[in-house]
């Protein structure tokens, strides 16, 4: 299945069927007066984050959502029928944004989760309605309210715990292989990986998942190479693990690189808890091992984990040390949503 994360919709609510204007003709009933009946409303438009989805790629294929409009009302104090709702089922981890792809409409990050985009316009009156002691025959009816018609964007987020960093080919996808029952694309050239990937990934018995996502490069959020289009399904992970190659000329260089292109994407991204990894340590002697992890840990100002994802060499402590990462993410999150309210009534 082809993997899509950003999606363009047009979606417009049903409109609200017009008031009746109708008389009660009946034999031997000289004033029946009005019975105009109502205008059923209009369907709504709604988005619902359901299970069994990781792509947008369904809405490829279909961009316009129109809910059914409401029946007009009828004679003899008949309602006309409402219109028939519509939904979009969205994967979890979903934004919603509005035309200009900034303003946030609604955030789906929970199974189930409904959210009203589009009201359906309301059913005019009939002139039943409309009946007074003074007015015992109206000859008027309002009509239906017009449905609300709006273009949004979909952009998919993928909720994981955990999310994968580096420069092309830095061994993420092959860490992934070796770390979990993913089978993300491998090459021995760079952007082999075009778009994220998902992996369950299990350390002392317990369970997390990692995203893989495109490779970065030096001017990544200007556009260059596959640009930092895919950051975004990494900004809900609790912890980032940066992996440097260790075969590379320059391993603080291409560390560097990373952290600017975090920091240039903005936000909340470069202040994340990372754990840094020297990838490809199979490759190195004894040597050339310490003066490359001396030489990134003086960048980075804290400790580097060595590791090699083609021989399992270092997998388990890198594991280890995520998932302690996680663990902490969650303690922080519950303890801030336990704490009670500074002012008291």
């Amino acid at each position: 299945m082809k993997f899509l994360d950003l999606a363009k919709v047009y979606i417009r609510s049903g409109g609200g069927g017009a008031g009746c204007v109708s008389f009660r003709r009946e034999k031997y009933i000289e004033y029946g007066g009005p019975d105009g009946g109502d205008g059923g409303d209009g369907g709504n438009v709604w988005a619902e984050a359901v299970d069994g989805l990781n792509t947008l790629i369904d809405f490829r294929y279909q961009q316009h959502f129109f809910a059914k409009s409401g029946q007009p009302g009828m004679g003899k104090q008949r309602t006309g029928k409402d219109g028939d709702d519509i939904v979009l089922r969205v994967p979890v981890g979903t934004e919603i944004l509005d035309e200009d792809e900034e303003t946030v409409l609604a955030d789906m990050t929970e199974i189930g989760q409904r959210v009203l985009l589009a009201r359906g316009g309301n059913g005019g009156f009939g002139n039943l309605h409309f009946k007074t002691a003074t007015n015992q025959a109206p000859r008027r009816a309002n009509p239906g309210q017009e449905g609300v018609e709006r273009t949004i964007w979909l952009r998919l987020k993928l909720i994981a715990d955990a999310g994968l960093l580096g420069m092309p080919n830095a061994g993420k996808s092959t860490f992934l292989a070796a770390t979990s029952n993913a089978r993300p694309k491998i090459a021995d050239y760079p952007f082999t990986t075009l778009h994220p990937n998902l992996g369950v990934v299990g350390v002392d018995n317990a369970e997390f998942v990692i995203a893989d996502i495109p490779g970065l490069i030096e001017g990544a959020h200007e556009g260059r190479g596959l640009g930092d289009q895919f950051l975004g399904h990494v900004e809900r992970c609790s912890v980032l693990l940066h992996l440097v190659d260790g075969t590379s000329e320059d391993v603080v260089g291409d560390y560097r690189t990373i952290i600017h292109e975090l920091e240039a994407y903005g936000g909340h991204l470069a202040d994340k808890p990372r754990v840094t990894a020297l990838n490809k340590i199979d490759a190195l002697d004894e040597a050339q091992r310490a003066e490359r992890k001396a030489e990134l840990e003086a960048a980075v100002g804290g400790p580097v984990l060595m590791m090699s994802g083609v021989s399992g060499e270092g997998l388990t402590e890198v594991l280890r040390a995520v998932r302690a990462e996680i663990r902490e993410d969650k303690l922080r999150l519950k303890s801030a949503s336990e704490e009670p309210d500074a002012w008291q009534p």
